[in-house]
């Protein structure tokens, strides 16, 4: 049974998807039968590029798709979510939360 889904390429902490067609029973980074595009979603707006017309070739011959490249191929053409910015809390600011969080007020910092 064939698959449309993605393969991790990149560094660590940087990734980037190829999107694949595969035999489903082997593992994503074996043999591809058609490489279909490539998403980037480090930069902002992500990148895609798809190559919808072969989607639909490989999806009428019966291959399956992942939930993530479905919604990557349902999207109109062009559309790419923005990235959701990231919110550190600093160890400082998650104990002066948690203080008040629980009733009592933030311990005090000796120095």
């Amino acid at each position: 049974m064939l698959k449309i889904r993605l393969r991790r390429m990149g560094a660590r902490n940087r990734p980037y998807y190829r999107i694949v067609v595969s035999d489903s029973r082997l593992t994503a980074r074996a043999e591809v039968l058609e490489e279909l595009g490539s998403y980037d979603p480090v930069p902002n707006p992500p990148k895609l590029s798809l190559d919808r017309e072969r989607a639909r070739h490989w999806i009428g011959l019966g291959a399956a798709v992942s939930p993530t490249v479905r919604s990557l191929i349902e999207r109109p053409e062009g559309v790419v979510p923005e990235a959701a910015p990231k919110k550190k809390k600093s160890k400082k600011a998650a104990a002066e939360g948690a203080a008040t969080a629980s009733g009592g007020t933030a311990p005090a910092v000796t120095a």
